[in-house]
């Protein structure tokens, strides 16, 4: 859908497409389901952060309450909290590219 757009745009499409694709008719995600993605899609963001008070505060977030649903809105809050939280961060602000 979007072959002409920035890596960015691109970037945000994939977040999108790979929500899309786990979340039911009404375009949400259980619990368990947001959990499982998160863990199985978002690896290297995540790895290391498991003895993270804040870390462990979303993952048990995530197992109380089963019958809420995340929708996109909240996932992607919950994508930029991990991204923020992660080791991987620093090692990507050291990279440089040309723009």
């Amino acid at each position: 859908a979007l072959g002409q757009g920035s890596e960015l745009e691109k970037a945000f499409a994939t977040v999108a497409l790979v929500y899309n694709n786990y979340a039911d008719p009404e375009g949400k995600l259980s619990r368990a389901e947001t959990k499982t993605l998160l863990q199985t899609h978002f690896w290297h963001f995540i790895q290391g952060q498991e003895n993270k008070p804040k870390y462990q505060e979303i993952i048990s977030d995530l197992d109380e309450e089963p019958e809420n649903k995340i929708d996109f809105e909240d996932f992607m809050m919950t994508l930029v909290i991990l991204t923020l939280m992660s080791d991987l961060l620093q090692e990507i602000k050291n990279i440089k590219t040309t723009k």
